[in-house]
């Protein structure tokens, strides 16, 4: 396909309108290397790390191009070519996608050190006494954005099995509670298991978990990706469950791929597939379920919310209506578009990281939109996003629209007495 409509959609190329950096340029980057045009060179590698993987072009392809899978594709083949070997990179990769990201209990033990960094007074001095001038320029600029780590985790929160109080079981569903999620945004799965409660489902929490993968298949590591995916579907078994349920943007648009990342696992390929067919974002399981809606408002006075859509829940997910309808369902709330919903924040992993200018202007041009719609809460569903706009916006409530519904329920009782 050459038709261009993907161009304006594009961030990079909106950017820069150098046609490299769009979709279409990139596609034919990645044809020409397929085709053995050209070699894969450092100059190919640093256009896709230039890539946010928003997957914005995807949503406006009118021939359904799979970008995603060809961006995937490119990083492994850019891995595979060993085009950036450095010591250092070499170092962090092997500390977060083969240690953290692949053994849970570790990055739990991780966040509980780093908890107690936190709340010790250790960061604090540290930041006090500038210490932080010893790590290298990328990490320093973005130290004073390290997630809060939470006082208890997912496991500590949830028990493997919960069943609604009084309403007889309606469906039984597994609930995924993720890696970022789990050790900084565990509340948000204690919210997210308390509204399934409250829409009579049997919740079942395995209370160790493995990463789903997506940090692994953005990362041009596929095989690692294969790994994790067979022992999820080996811990909760698709066919034990009428859904399985993500509440992370990012996370849930990876899930539903395992269908193409185990084709050619003859022991797990038909699982994959079913797997697949469970998997379903919290706001589309709640939509196609029917939402009871709440009776009660979450705050003590109306509040003017907006919402911002996750790139990977929208155009990965296509779930888009979903999360304003279960909103407007809310007493209490009122809610203002926010232009530009579906533009990218610039978290996109570790695209701060990697791309801190792109990124910078991408925030900027977000917290604009999110100022002019005079909202004091913005509601978002996945954790890149959120931490993304919250330290550059300290002021706003930022929360997934999950926890506020939660707290509607919650607050249902409360009124009662």
């Amino acid at each position: 396909m050459h038709c261009g409509m993907c161009l304006p959609t594009c961030p990079t190329y909106d950017t820069t309108k150098r046609e490299r950096n769009s979709p279409r340029g990139r596609i034919a980057l990645m044809r020409a290397i397929a085709e053995d045009e050209l070699p894969v060179t450092r100059e190919f590698a640093d256009e896709m790390s230039y890539c946010l993987g928003c997957l914005a072009c995807q949503t406006a392809c009118p021939a359904g191009v799979d970008y995603a899978t060809l961006f995937e594709t490119a990083r492994a083949d850019i891995e595979q070519a060993r085009i950036n070997p450095s010591p250092t990179r070499g170092f962090y990769r092997f500390v977060t996608l083969h240690l953290l990201f692949i053994h849970p209990r570790l990055l739990r033990v991780f966040g509980k050190l780093l908890r107690f960094y936190q709340t010790s007074g250790a960061e604090t001095l540290v930041r006090k006494l500038h210490l932080t001038r010893l790590l290298p320029a990328n990490l320093r600029r973005l130290e004073p954005q390290t997630p809060r780590i939470s006082e208890k985790f997912s496991n500590e929160l949830i028990a493997p099995l919960e069943q609604p109080a009084t309403d007889p079981v309606k469906h039984r569903v597994a609930l995924l509670t993720g890696c970022i999620q789990d050790i900084a945004f565990s509340e948000i799965n204690r919210d997210t298991a308390d509204v399934l409660l409250a829409n009579s489902c049997e919740v079942h929490t395995p209370p160790v978990q493995p990463c789903c993968g997506s940090i692994h298949s953005h990362n041009g590591e596929t095989e690692l990706a294969r790994d994790v995916a067979r022992r999820l579907i080996n811990l909760i078994p698709p066919e034990k469950f009428d859904a399985i349920i993500t509440n992370a943007g990012g996370c849930g648009s990876h899930l539903r791929h395992y269908t193409h990342l185990l084709e050619d696992d003859p022991d797990y390929s038909s699982r994959a597939r079913l797997w697949d067919q469970k998997i379903q974002d919290i706001h589309e399981f709640l939509a196609k379920i029917q939402i009871r809606p709440p009776t009660a408002a979450p705050f003590d006075d109306e509040t003017k919310v907006t919402y911002h859509d996750s790139c990977h829940l929208t155009h990965g997910q296509k779930v888009t209506l979903q999360p304003r309808q279960i909103i407007d369902l809310i007493p209490g709330l009122k809610r203002v578009e926010l232009p530009e919903a579906n533009w990218c924040c610039g978290s996109a992993g570790v695209y701060s990281i990697t791309q801190p200018e792109q990124a910078t202007l991408l925030l900027n041009r977000k917290v604009e939109k999110i100022q002019s719609t005079g909202a004091t809460h913005l509601l978002t569903a996945n954790p890149g996003c959120h931490l993304q706009i919250q330290n550059a916006m300290p002021a706003l409530k930022v929360i997934h629209p999950i926890s506020v519904l939660a707290q509607a329920y919650r607050n249902e009782s409360i009124s009662l007495n």
